[in-house]
C-alpha cells in the first residue's frame, strides 16, 4: 500500500463510528451513473483490505468471515472512491462492478418495489444464479 494511504488508515479508521458488533454499514453505488448496487456490512479488516487492494471486502454476519465481493460469482467490485456519511455511521463504496451486483443474478439488489399497495418484482434476473455460484 503505498504510504500516503497507509499513513491516513487510522484517521479513516476513526472517522467511522462501527457498532457494537465492530460493523458500519456499507452502500455500494456504481461510479458514474449513481446506481445503487447493494448494502452490506464492513468490519475494520474489510476497510482495511478494501482501500489497500482496490477491490471491495466485505463481513458477512451470517457465515461470520470476511469476504471479497465475487470471490465465488467473479461478479467483482473495483473501487473507485470510499466515502464517510457526516455521523460516520454509513460509508459509500463508489465501484466498477464487473458484472451483475446481486446474488439473485441481477443487476442490484433492490430489484422489489411497492406498486398499488403490493410488493412487485421490477427488475428481470440477467444470470442465472446456479451459473454464478457453480463450482
Amino acid at each position: 500500500m503505498p504510504k500516503s494511504k497507509a499513513s491516513a488508515l487510522p484517521k479513516v479508521l476513526e472517522a467511522i463510528a462501527f457498532d457494537a458488533d465492530g460493523l458500519v454499514q456499507a452502500i455500494a453505488q456504481q461510479n458514474g451513473t449513481g446506481e445503487v448496487l447493494m448494502t452490506a456490512w464492513m468490519n475494520r479488516k474489510a476497510i482495511e483490505k478494501t482501500l489497500e487492494t482496490g477491490r471491495v471486502y466485505y463481513w458477512s454476519r451470517s457465515r461470520s468471515r470476511l469476504w471479497q465481493k465475487g470471490e465465488r460469482s467473479k461478479q467483482f467490485q473495483v473501487l473507485v472512491d470510499f466515502r464517510i456519511d457526516c455521523d460516520g455511521d454509513a460509508v459509500l463504496v463508489i465501484v466498477e462492478q464487473k458484472g451483475v451486483a446481486c446474488h439473485t443474478g441481477r443487476r442490484h439488489c433492490f430489484f422489489r418495489a411497492v406498486r398499488g399497495g403490493k410488493l412487485e418484482t421490477v427488475e428481470g434476473v440477467l444470470v442465472d444464479p446456479e451459473e454464478l455460484y457453480k463450482d
